[in-house]
């Protein structure tokens, strides 16, 4: 095709921003019909809906029968900082950064905790730290896939199986597009808007039976506000983690997160939802082998995330960028792909299970003939 012409099929789903993320196919308002608005969230119905969340992504993800799950305030975000907050201090920790969020992680405990055995393992945007160099008798808290840099760690084999720390990971762009290594994991979080194409404001959090040892025989040396507290008296908040939530909860947002979940289970599950996520970059990769503007912020192909896929422009600074993304949003052909703001100049595409393959593909050529434009345009 000529990239000078502008392409006469659009993505039938334009959505491809990082967070909230496109809802699964075929997705309505219908969906919520069943919700169960104008209830307590305290009553029996309401708490029966939030465990079958629990349970239904227990079911999905394998995650063992003794790990706790619970469903709490403020997105993948809130269930970050409770874990931080809750867990740490109790021995040295190492904040391992490598995109914004890891970094504004490492920020908190050096900033905010005030911390004094802390340290920060950072890596550019692209890249990866040493993960050789991680100390197992630390807690270490890191990001699974990073959102803002399309960066993912290989596997769950540099982590180690006789540690004596807490392993705290920041999951929300992986859960549900791989297959985690719960073994490996005392505390794991995600967000219901990123794989599932959830709504937002509510985080899961999930714990080892060695998270919970250490909440139960741990406190730390600072007060810790209401929506952070998960245990009384010494003791787990059991009620937390079957259905009662420590703030109120949106229904709609539950009834949406249900959906999503049997939405994966119709499909094939987890396995089926890897398999969508995987295809989504392999078309991407295609698609960028065959183009000379474009290349990915991640080199690796090890370490380069099937989720948040972001993209480099040859030559192309952050206003050229700007432009670029207002064209195909005023088009209809594309939402939300600019590169995060701290992150280098670039497009920024979201390849999660949710995606079509076939959105993606429609997507290509409008990206090609946004850049010719642009690029005529200032030549």
């Amino acid at each position: 095709m000529n990239p000078h012409q502008k392409p006469d099929m659009r993505p039938e789903n334009p959505n491809f921003s990082t967070g909230p993320c496109a809802k699964r196919p075929g997705w309505t308002v219908g969906a919520l019909s069943g919700a169960l608005t104008g209830r307590s969230h305290r009553s029996g119905p309401c708490k029966a809906r939030l465990a079958e969340v629990i349970d239904r992504a227990r079911a999905i993800l394998g995650v063992p029968d003794d790990y706790r799950i619970a469903i709490v305030p403020a997105s993948d975000t809130g269930a970050v900082e409770m874990a931080m907050w809750s867990l740490l201090g109790a021995r040295g920790v190492d904040m391992l950064a490598w995109e914004s969020f890891g970094a504004g992680w490492a920020a908190d405990v050096t900033k905010q905790l005030k911390l004094d055995d802390v340290r920060v393992l950072s890596a550019p945007y692209g890249e990866l730290p040493d993960l050789s160099a991680v100390d197992f008798d630390r807690d270490v808290c890191f990001t699974w896939n990073g959102t803002t840099s399309g960066i993912c760690v290989p596997d769950g084999a540099w982590i180690s199986g006789d540690r004596t720390g807490l392993t705290i990971c920041d999951a929300t762009s992986a859960v549900f597009a791989y297959d985690l290594p719960w073994d490996k994991l005392d505390v794991t979080t995600y967000s219901w808007q990123k794989v599932m194409g959830g709504e937002g404001a509510h985080g899961m959090l999930i714990l080892s039976p060695r998270a919970v040892q250490r909440l139960e025989s741990y406190t730390p040396s600072w007060p810790l506000p209401k929506i952070f507290r998960l245990t009384k008296n010494g003791k787990l908040m059991e009620a937390i983690f079957k259905g009662a939530t420590i703030n109120t909860p949106s229904m709609l947002a539950v009834e949406d997160a249900v959906d999503g979940l049997k939405w994966a289970e119709g499909i094939g599950g987890l396995p089926a939802l890897i398999a969508r996520a995987k295809a989504n970059l392999a078309a991407l990769e295609k698609w960028v082998a065959e183009t000379p503007w474009v290349e990915f912020l991640a080199q690796d192909k090890a370490t380069r995330s099937r989720t948040s896929i972001c993209l480099k422009v040859a030559g192309a600074d952050a206003d050229f960028i700007k432009r670029m993304v207002a064209l195909l949003e005023g088009e209809g052909a594309a939402n939300d792909i600019g590169a995060y703001p701290e992150a280098p100049p670039g497009l920024r595409i979201w390849g999660g299970s949710t995606v079509e393959t076939a959105n993606l593909e429609a997507l290509f050529p409008w990206l090609d003939w946004a850049f010719a434009t642009i690029s005529e345009g200032d030549s």
